[in-house]
Order: structure tokens, then C-alpha cells, then sequence
């Protein structure tokens, strides 16, 4: 039995389309709560992290693409911070997006200034920086800023420097880097598990890796992005890619996490209710982080 904090960050400013500020809603209504506690878990929801909605921001954007809204994310992720920061320290966070630029907050808070295993579930490594981003939106940023690359205003979150070391981190589920991402991943020396690798090796070789490399760590964080899941699966995504985790393979994944025993937090991020159908997103969402907290089948 865990104790287990819900926040949700309602955030939509780090990306271009609108909706995703829905996903903490759309989670809460596929029962996350009581599906934790059906498995035996203490769970308190605290609200969500306020958030300013972008219309309220058009006047500061400026043409600069998403870094308009830098000073406005950086204020949220600060809040979510504080937020986790206040929370008893053996509760289990869980982050509710809200696009993935809240885990600048949510990762920093989590690891309470602890080394941290990170562990990145995505189409995408989000290892940009405002000069290797073709769209300038924070979203795909938020890794490489808590590995200490990118603009000062986000990387000195809470406090001055990387939140997180790059050996530190594992990317799995990846197929679709920028050019500049691709560098910047080599040059730090970040473990990463594209499609072909999965496809290749399995998810339970790679999951016994991970486990492996983070056995003994403190404090173990899981990012969740919707969109690493097959868009057939789950369509309520702003940035879908073709050739997602299946249903299985994402179950196998937490499941597998879970057995470890290495986790201490995790975000769900990227649900957009708009694009989604009956909420099948959200709802497979909430199944996953069952399944990483322990629901088996037997």
C-alpha cells in the first residue's frame, strides 16, 4: 500500500493546440482515484496547480512562438514544485498534464533535490532547446532544460542547475527526433530506446535493463506521455506518431516497472479530451498507472 498525491497542472502553453489543458479533468473522470484505491492504496487529490488560459497571455507572446509563454510556464512549474515539495515525504506524486513542459515541476519537485532516475515514455525525447526547436514550443524542451541544457529562466528552476544527470536518464518508446535532438542526446550520453529497439529486443530485456540501472536509487521518476502509445490505441494526442507501444507492450512496461519496486513518482501527460474518442485516452492511461501500482492480472 502506497500513499499517493494526485496534482493536476492544467497546462496548454507549452504547445500549439489546444486541449490538452483538459487532461487532468479527463483522468479524474476515468475514475484514477478510486482505481488506486480499489488496489489497496491511500489516495488524496489536491487540486490543481492554477494556471493562466492563453488568452489571457496573447498580448506578451510577441511572435515568439511558444517561448512567449516561457515566464508563464516557469511560474507554474514553480507552484508545482512547492506543491510536491509540501507533501509528506513518503507520498507517491502523481502529476496530471496538461502538456509534458510541467515536468520541469514535476520531475524537480519530486526529487526534492535527491538524485533521480528518470525514466522518459514518449514518441519523443522533448531534448530540444529554444536554439534546436523548429517550433519554439516548451513542450519539446522540458528534458533537455532539467539536464541543465537551454535557457537559464527554466534550467535554474527552484534552484541554479541540471535537476537531473543525462547517464541518469533512459528514453524509451522513441520514433521521432529532431536533428538537434539526436546531437544533443549523443553528445550527453543518454540511453535511448527507439521503436527498432523495442521491436528488436522486447520490452522485458528493456525493462530488466532499467531496472538494473536504477536498483538502489532513492528516488525513480516515470513520464508518461500519451503519445507513445499507437494513436489507433489512443488518439487523444496533439503530436501523434504512427508505430506506438500496443496495449500490451505499455501494460508489459509498467507491469514489469512495477515488479522492480523502483518507482517514487510519475506524470501523465499529453491527454487531450478534444481529439480523443469517449475518453478511451485517459482511460488507458489511468489503466497503465494501475498497473504500475500494482494491479495484476492473477
Amino acid at each position: 500500500m502506497k500513499q499517493i498525491g494526485i496534482v493536476g497542472v492544467p497546462m496548454d502553453l507549452g504547445q500549439g493546440r489546444r486541449g490538452v489543458d483538459m487532461g487532468p479533468s479527463a483522468m479524474r473522470y476515468a475514475r484514477l482515484q478510486e482505481v488506486l484505491e480499489v488496489l489497496g492504496h491511500r489516495v488524496h487529490d489536491y487540486g490543481d496547480i492554477q494556471v493562466p488560459v492563453v488568452e489571457s497571455l496573447r498580448h506578451q507572446q510577441q511572435d515568439q512562438g511558444g517561448l512567449g509563454y516561457l515566464e508563464a510556464i516557469r511560474t507554474v512549474c514553480l507552484d508545482t514544485i512547492q506543491t510536491l515539495n509540501q507533501m509528506p515525504a513518503e507520498v507517491f506524486p502523481i502529476v496530471l498534464g496538461g502538456d509534458h513542459s510541467i515536468s520541469m515541476g514535476s520531475v524537480t519537485g519530486a526529487g526534492r533535490g535527491e538524485r533521480m532516475g528518470v525514466i522518459w515514455v514518449d514518441a519523443h525525447a522533448d531534448f530540444n532547446t529554444p536554439e534546436t526547436s523548429p517550433s519554439g514550443n516548451i513542450h519539446g524542451m522540458p528534458l533537455a532544460h532539467l539536464c541543465g541544457l537551454g535557457d537559464p529562466r527554466l534550467v535554474n528552476l527552484s534552484r541554479p542547475g541540471a535537476k537531473v544527470r543525462p547517464e541518469d536518464v533512459v528514453l524509451i518508446g522513441i520514433r521521432s527526433l529532431d536533428a538537434g535532438e539526436v546531437k544533443l542526446l549523443r553528445e550527453r550520453g543518454v540511453t535511448v530506446y527507439t521503436m527498432k529497439e523495442i521491436d528488436v529486443q522486447g520490452i522485458p530485456a528493456i525493462a530488466e535493463r532499467v531496472a538494473d540501472q536504477f536498483r538502489g536509487f532513492a528516488k525513480v521518476h516515470v513520464s508518461l506521455d500519451a503519445d507513445v502509445l499507437d494513436p489507433e490505441i489512443a488518439p487523444g494526442v496533439g503530436t501523434p506518431v504512427p508505430g506506438g507501444l500496443t496495449y500490451r507492450e505499455a501494460h508489459l512496461l509498467m507491469e514489469l516497472l512495477a515488479d522492480a519496486n523502483i518507482v517514487t513518482s510519475l506524470d501523465l501527460v499529453e491527454v487531450n479530451p478534444i481529439l480523443d474518442i469517449a475518453n478511451r485516452t485517459a482511460k488507458m492511461m489511468v489503466e497503465l498507472a494501475s498497473s504500475l501500482l500494482g494491479k495484476k492480472i492473477y
